[in-house]
């Protein structure tokens, strides 16, 4: 497996992670799912494979994860974000690009996924970007993607990503993004613009509820260039 080439997704053994996995192994990309249990990681790329028969993926412990791809998405809950940024301090390097899919929902606190909680940087992404070492990008992306619809192969995704954060890495998760049927990347500018993002993703939990969609509301930009 090429680390270049290989994508990894700490977290990947929840239902957002292993979503991105599927549909990464199913376009090609070799994947590596990292949890804080290794076991637990190794069922889950087990489990790709069984959807993928032809998938190149791997399970490990979130920091061998990380140190075998140049892109490391983040797909942790909130409130263990910055635990598992810190415990990777020692394995990223400043080649590689840390994708912050986090939202800092008020569930954390025991409170409502519809609300949001303040965090000091302004947002998740940023909170990553203030913890990695020196010279690692870190993109925000993927916040508003339902897990439901990442999960179901048969079908496209059909939702708009923004994402954000300097513009050499951006270009690069953007063009990830086109690897999902249905899924569009969309040029979110600065990482700063992570604060308005993450804050869709409350909305579009209380409008899935409301509206009774259970497999998850997406969001679409219209007006753009095709």
């Amino acid at each position: 497996m090429s680390k270049e080439n290989a994508i990894a997704i700490l977290g990947g053994t929840g239902n957002q992670g292993l979503g991105l996995a599927l549909r990464f192994c199913r376009a090609g990309r070799p994947v590596v799912i990292g949890s804080r249990d290794a076991a637990r990681a190794v069922c889950a790329a087990q489990e790709v494979a069984k959807r993928v028969p032809d998938a190149i993926v791997e399970g490990r412990e979130n920091a061998e994860a990380a140190a075998a791809a140049s892109v490391v998405i983040l797909s942790v809950p909130f409130e263990h974000t910055a635990a598992t940024v810190s415990a990777l301090r020692g394995t990223l390097t400043p080649d590689q690009i840390v994708v912050s899919m986090g939202v800092p929902l008020a569930s954390a606190v025991g409170d409502g996924a519809t609300r949001l909680i303040g965090v000091w940087q302004g947002s998740c992404a940023e909170m990553v970007a203030a913890l990695v070492p020196e010279g690692v990008q870190v993109v925000s992306a993927f916040q508003n993607v339902a897990s439901d619809r990442l999960r179901s192969l048969d079908d496209p995704v059909a939702c708009d990503v923004v994402v954000s954060g300097a513009a050499g890495p951006r270009r690069r998760i953007l063009e990830l993004c086109g690897l999902v049927p249905g899924l569009r990347g969309v040029d979110g500018g600065p990482l700063c613009n992570a604060r308005i993002v993450e804050s869709i993703t409350a909305l579009l939990i209380g409008l899935s509820s409301r509206y009774k969609v259970a497999e998850g509301v997406g969001i679409r930009f219209t007006g753009l260039p095709h």
